[in-house]
């Protein structure tokens, strides 16, 4: 008998313990992305957020990062790998897959976004709570965050003028961007970040348009010459980013965990991954500056006349959007009046 009931009594503490294991479910989260891992998202965003859902939850959650498409396919799949499950979460550009996701293209307008990515990437949020939640249905949406200001970036002397931008073989990331590039002159060649590089060395292109933060870890320094920036209260253009995680995951939580992921996403979180380009903008710019290139500062008089030929290309497109059943002219007055907000005050 003595031995029956200590029999039972080991069976019931390995009951019990089996029960604490599943309660203390462990999940790893793969997590992949198209950058560098020295670059300012994946250093001051990706990581820092990794470990702060790691601690959140009690070590019950691993986040595993892969840079540079470790885990295989193309950036422009990276909104399918989220959504089926190839991985569990991710961050993806809308604009690597033209027409997708046109409200996404209101925050890549031109003059659109003020010069502080933490501000505009809230605004980014706020803007997507309402016009991007049904598109992007398909993922659970963790953050939505923009860029600092964009620069000329091309080996020679620095664009100066309107004339300036005449011929050139100018990179593009978004179809916005490249339309303004072809308003100025330019002949726009729309190609993922991670191509850029080679096709500046191979004289693919003259030159092409990026924020300074991601200009070292690509050693684009390295392969221009000149950079030219453009002053005033608004970007040239700005690139829509999402950081997402994939339904069947998330949903696979337990209520306690989905908890955890919900404090690391949103407004903050948004404007957490914007801050990150801020202050990889600030670094990258003082890096090339030591490197002794040539940094120009277009004339403001010039700028204007840039930002008129930009502001038709925003009504084009709005009502280019009206035209296919949305809300053009609403989304428009809406991300202006969001970037306001959050950035003049």
């Amino acid at each position: 008998m003595k031995f029956t009931l200590k029999t039972a009594f080991v069976g019931v503490v390995a009951l019990g313990l089996t029960a604490g294991a599943s309660m203390a479910q462990e999940v790893t989260l793969r997590c992949q992305h198209f950058l560098p891992p020295k670059g300012s998202t994946p250093l001051y965003f990706m990581t820092p957020w990794a470990e702060k859902v790691e601690k959140d939850s009690g070590g019950r959650i691993k986040v595993e990062l892969y840079p540079a498409m470790q885990l295989g396919g193309k950036p422009q799949a990276l909104y399918d790998q989220i959504r089926d499950g190839v991985i569990d979460c991710g961050w993806a550009l809308p604009a690597y897959t033209p027409g997708r996701f046109p409200e996404a293209e209101a925050f890549e307008l031109p003059f659109m976004t003020s010069r502080d990515a933490e501000a505009s990437s809230k605004a980014a949020w706020e803007f997507s709570e309402k016009y991007l939640m049904e598109r992007m249905g398909d993922v659970k949406l963790l953050a939505t965050h923009v860029h600092g200001p964009g620069i000329v970036h091309k080996k020679g002397e620095p664009v100066m003028a309107l004339e300036d931008f005449q011929g050139l073989k100018l990179r593009g990331p978004s179809r916005q961007a490249n339309a303004l590039l072809e308003t100025l002159g330019a002949s726009p060649v729309g190609m993922p970040m991670p191509t850029f590089p080679e096709s500046l060395s191979k004289g693919v292109v003259d030159g092409g348009v990026t924020p300074w933060e991601i200009v070292p870890p690509l050693k684009l320094h390295e392969l221009a010459d000149s950079h030219t920036e453009f002053p005033g209260d608004r970007s040239l253009y700005n690139t829509f980013f999402i950081w997402a995680m994939n339904k069947d995951t998330y949903a696979n939580l337990p209520d306690d965990l989905k908890a955890v992921i919900d404090a690391n996403s949103g407004l903050e979180t948004s404007g957490w991954a914007g801050a990150s380009f801020d202050k990889g903008d600030v670094i990258g710019r003082e890096i090339v500056a030591e490197s002794g290139n040539n940094i120009h500062q277009l004339d403001p008089a010039v700028v204007a006349e840039i930002r008129a030929l930009g502001d038709k290309q925003t009504e084009a497109w709005a009502a280019d959007m009206t035209s296919k059943g949305l809300d053009g002219e609403g989304m428009v007055a809406m991300a202006k009046e969001l970037v306001a907000k959050y950035s003049d005050n």
